[in-house]
């Protein structure tokens, strides 16, 4: 059981073909906080009048008492968010070492993105075809060291899983477990490995673009 280590605020925001490795069926072109503030105590803004009768003043009403343990940066994680429930270190025909979920979906890390500080730059559109490995904060951990596994807060308040720092995703265009037709694209996307390292052991020819997002998809940031 993981115990993730950190937690950051989210930033807003042609690799050479070496040897054509994909999948069966692939062809490579058109791939299916702030620092706290300090309350001061109020100053009193005038003197009473010894000789006027004393004012009855209710008592005040306590304040409810924060809870400790809670994560002041991140929002509850909405019902119909998908969670990313593991993270299986493994290495797979000709991809070498991989990621993946808890049903062996390959994830992926995004050049544009920073590991240091730990910052998703893939919103909106781009978060519609890579969507990002979500966590309540204990994902299970298999073939995968505890203190390279963190998370980063993105603008809608919830966490992302970071590994060595990298955000992690996944790419709608890989139908089934197993595939990694998102390895390569854009030269950007790359399979993460169980380091955090990028994968280049299996590069597609080419540069192969990303699928399109979903028809209701926003506009935003390139992908």
């Amino acid at each position: 059981m993981a115990h993730l280590k950190r937690t950051v605020v989210v930033a807003v925001g042609a690799m050479v073909a070496l040897t054509a490795c994909a999948p069966a069926g692939y062809d490579g072109t058109n791939p299916g906080p702030a620092e706290p503030v300090a309350v001061a105590a109020a100053e009193p803004t005038s003197t009473a009048d010894p000789g006027a009768t004393p004012e009855v003043t209710a008592e005040p009403t306590a304040a409810p008492t924060a809870d400790p343990t809670a994560d002041p940066t991140s929002a509850p994680i909405p019902s119909n968010v998908k969670l990313t429930q593991a993270l299986k270190g493994k290495a797979v025909p000709k991809m070498g070492k991989v990621v993946t979920d808890e049903k062996g979906f390959l994830l992926y890390r995004f050049d544009k993105d920073t590991n240091d500080p730990a910052a998703s730059n893939c919103i909106d559109k781009c978060a519609q075809v890579w969507p990002p490995a979500l966590t309540d904060g204990n994902p299970q951990l298999d073939g995968v060291a505890d203190e390279k596994v963190g998370t980063v807060t993105r603008q809608d308040g919830t966490r992302q899983i970071t590994l060595d720092g990298w955000p992690l995703y996944r790419y709608i265009g890989d139908k089934k477990a197993g595939q990694w037709k998102g390895q390569g694209v854009g030269g950007t996307w790359f399979a993460v490995q169980p380091n955090g390292k990028k994968n280049l052991e299996c590069l597609p020819t080419g540069t192969p673009k990303a699928v399109e997002p979903p028809s209701n998809a926003d506009s935003g940031s390139s992908y």
